[in-house]
């Protein structure tokens, strides 16, 4: 039988990755923090193994006899600068390298389009090749989590071009579904707002992506042997807009919300005017801070999943607004 070690399965992408593999019949693993918090998990039949990606440890002895590491665990929103992204990111990922190098296990990397940063993701070009192969831009240092997932990505597939383990790794966007505590929850308290402002004109195409197909691209990745070495974006599920998606989460949430329209290009300006003002009172983050920070609402989707469908022979079964009505239905009021 199959044996996966999954980290952070109990968070969105790892509880996909769980439901998608116990489809096949694999034989799962979750290397846990608390197991009390982890009771869904062990009702899916997951053996739990005590630990953290910190201790390296008992990251190897969950991966002892595991063909497969799926690292999801990471910090995403943490609070304490710099290291409160170093340490799980990038220490973790180091720790997941060596428990999958010793299992003889191959890795799977749950990375980002964060890679791309903050200014070089809008650089991207469509029609020049694929879009992973384009070089990244440099990272304002400010830009902890994307230099805390560029840094973790390069070193698995550093450790992959020296022979240590066979690895591969996978980029989403902004991900949503079922049992999402990041991206969901903050719109659904924005939009029980008595007015919800709506910025721009709300035809962009948004750069989000739903955990079912990120954990079927995963599956698919770590599974065939082109995938070595490569990194993979999982982005485009069929597009749904910004209006598209008030709408459908709206209809989950059994809302009518009070919208108050606001010029999108006003917005910018305000943005990058305090971000400068910010910038030169040398406040910590204030370099995120730009007029390109809106760019979620008032641009297309900049990313391309081509390589996943040209290589993973990946296309996805997401109808995007009765995903997004369905994430946002625990939220109904």
């Amino acid at each position: 039988m199959t044996t996966a070690l999954i980290t952070g399965a109990g968070g969105l992408v790892g509880s996909h990755l769980v439901e998608r593999l116990q489809r096949d019949g694999w034989q799962l693993r979750a290397l846990v923090r608390d197991r009390a918090r982890a009771a869904w998990l062990a009702a899916q039949g997951v053996e739990l193994r005590d630990g953290d990606t910190l201790d390296a440890a008992a990251f190897a002895r969950a991966a002892e006899g595991a063909q497969y590491v799926f690292h999801c665990a990471a910090a995403i929103t943490p609070r304490g600068g710099w290291e409160a992204f170093r340490a799980p990111n990038i220490d973790g990922t180091r720790h997941a390298i060596d428990a999958a190098a010793q299992a003889g296990a191959r890795l799977l990397h749950l990375s980002s389009v964060a890679v791309y940063g903050p200014d070089g993701r809008f650089a991207l070009t469509r029609g020049s090749g694929l879009q992973e192969l384009q070089p990244l831009s440099p990272l304002p240092d400010a830009a902890w989590y994307a230099r805390s997932k560029r840094e973790s990505e390069e070193l698995v597939m550093s450790a992959h071009r020296a022979g240590r383990i066979w690895a591969t790794a996978v980029r989403p966007c902004v991900i949503y579904g079922p049992r999402d505590r990041q991206f969901t929850p903050r719109v659904a308290s924005v939009l029980r707002l008595p007015l919800v402002p709506r910025i721009g004109s709300g035809r962009a195409t948004l750069s989000i992506v739903h955990a079912r197909s990120v954990a079927e691209v995963a599956v698919r990745a770590v599974t065939r042997d082109i995938a070595g070495g490569r990194a993979y974006n999982v982005t485009n599920d069929p597009p749904i807009t910004v209006n598209e998606f008030y709408e459908a989460a709206q209809a989950g949430m059994g809302l009518r919300v009070r919208w108050v329209p606001i010029p999108g290009g006003a917005v910018q300006h305000a943005m990058g005017a305090l971000g400068a003002v910010l910038r030169a009172l040398r406040v910590p983050g204030s370099a995120l801070l730009n007029s390109r920070a809106l760019d979620f609402l008032l641009a297309d989707n900049p990313f391309s999943s081509e390589r996943a469908r040209i290589e993973l022979d990946w296309t996805s079964e997401i109808d995007p607004r009765a995903a997004v009505a369905e994430a946002f239905r625990p939220y109904a009021s």
